[in-house]
């Protein structure tokens, strides 16, 4: 596929460039499980990191992960021919995430939290059989920021997101390539270039999430009087000052 290449695409393939940059993302010989839903963000996350991979000082590898959760209308067959016809290396994965929810979930508990640790987990046993060493995920500025917000208001939680930590399995390095480009630009891009979205058809979508949706519109409102509190947030995220925070943790012994 030709991408259209305007200002908004080397926008965000500079951005992407950079974050790889700053947090040493990707390396020589990497082989990197790209989680792909049929969203926007990871049509965009899979598509700039191809890009870069043609002209990239090091050599490393691409391959395009599905997880299908069960769920009814998943239009799996319109991302996997989208995939093939474009030459990704690709797996797709079929599960019965969607029955172990139904099963197990505790009443009152989040739905998508449950969901992401079982499709999470899959995603990770499938790297492994794949010889991944990294997984990339779709995660955006935005996300990052409405992150640190909930744990903030929450949770009682001074965190976000990491662009590059350890995987809970201890084996994968899992990378967030686009902490630094904002979801409308992704919108953009994702229309300009037709990339065939598909709704993730879940039961409960559109109907959860209340609290994540709150901080969207929060930060909306503060975008009204500084258009650039997200990248404000951002930088506060790499902008630690332990020496004025309350973690015990963080206070010497005497």
């Amino acid at each position: 596929m030709t991408l259209v290449k305007n200002k908004l695409f080397y926008k965000i393939k500079r951005l992407v460039g950079k974050a790889i940059g700053d947090f040493g993302l990707i390396e020589d010989g990497d082989h990197i499980g790209v989680g792909v839903s049929g969203g926007k963000d990871s049509y965009t996350l899979l598509h700039m990191l191809e890009t870069l991979r043609l002209r990239a000082p090091v050599t490393f590898r691409l391959t395009a992960i599905n997880v299908d959760s069960g769920y009814t209308g998943y239009k799996k067959e319109i991302l996997e021919a989208y995939l093939k016809q474009h030459g990704f290396d690709c797996r797709m994965v079929d599960t019965n995430c969607y029955n172990i929810i139904q099963e197990k979930r505790t009443p009152g508990s989040s739905y998508c939290s449950f969901c992401a640790r079982l499709r999470r987990g899959v995603l990770y046993t499938e790297a492994k059989k794949l010889g991944c060493n990294k997984i990339a995920l779709g995660h955006h500025l935005d996300d990052f920021a409405e992150t640190l917000l909930l744990n903030q208001f929450y949770a009682g939680s001074l965190a976000a997101m990491s662009p590059k930590l350890q995987a809970d399995n201890n084996i994968h390095t899992v990378i967030r390539p686009l902490v630094y480009v904002e979801e409308q630009d992704i919108i953009r891009f994702a229309g300009l270039n037709s990339f065939p979205v598909i709704c993730c058809a879940c039961p409960v979508c559109g109907s959860v999430d209340q609290k994540r949706q709150r901080m969207k519109k929060l930060l909306r409102e503060l975008e009204k009087d500084n258009p650039h509190i997200k990248n404000s947030i951002i930088k506060a995220i790499g902008n630690v000052q332990p020496r004025h925070l309350m973690d015990k943790k963080l206070k010497k012994v005497p």
